[in-house]
This record gives structure tokens, sequence and C-alpha cells, in this order.
């Protein structure tokens, strides 16, 4: 499988890992805790990760001919949560040799 594509996965799945923490952690802890300090943190890396995601979905979809729909798919798989989970399986599939 392709180096690039391998990287992405794996930056999305971080990035899915992220979401998730920030809804399942760090949201409850702010409302149900009063845990303040933990969303901007959480949220800081997030967003971070998020915008790299963006920048390199882009990127990746110039290199291996994704069609527009698709890649807006791959996109909206970021803002679910789970999205990027669900997407991995699709990826895993896309062979690309080098």
């Amino acid at each position: 499988m392709n180096r690039t594509l391998r990287n992405f996965r794996l930056l999305a799945l971080i990035e899915g890992i992220s979401l998730l923490l920030l809804l399942l952690v760090a949201m409850p802890l702010k409302y149900y805790a009063g845990v303040t300090q933990v969303v901007p943190v959480i949220g800081m890396i997030h967003g971070l990760l998020f915008m790299a995601f963006m920048m390199f979905s882009l990127d990746i979809s110039h290199k291996l001919n994704w069609s527009v729909p698709f890649w807006l798919l791959v996109l909206f798989s970021s803002i679910v949560p789970a999205g990027t989970f669900l997407m991995d399986l699709k990826l895993k599939k896309i062979n690309i040799p080098g």
C-alpha cells in the first residue's frame, strides 16, 4: 500500500480519536464535573488535527485522482463521530503499488 495513503489513514484515525475524546471525555467533564481546563487542550489538539486532515485530504485526493464526491465523503467522515473509522474501511480497500 502506498505510504502516503497509509499516513493519511493514520492521521484520519488519530483525528477521529481526538473528536471522540472531545465529545465523550472533555465535554462531559466540563458540563457534568465542572472541569473546564480539559476542553481547551483537547479542543486545540483536535482543531490542529482537523486542519491537517483537511489539507492532507486535498493533497492525497489529487495524487490518487479521487472524484470530487468521494473527496467530499472523506471530508464529511471527519465531522461525524466515528466517521473516520468507517471511512478507513473504505480506504483500506484502495491498493496502490509503491
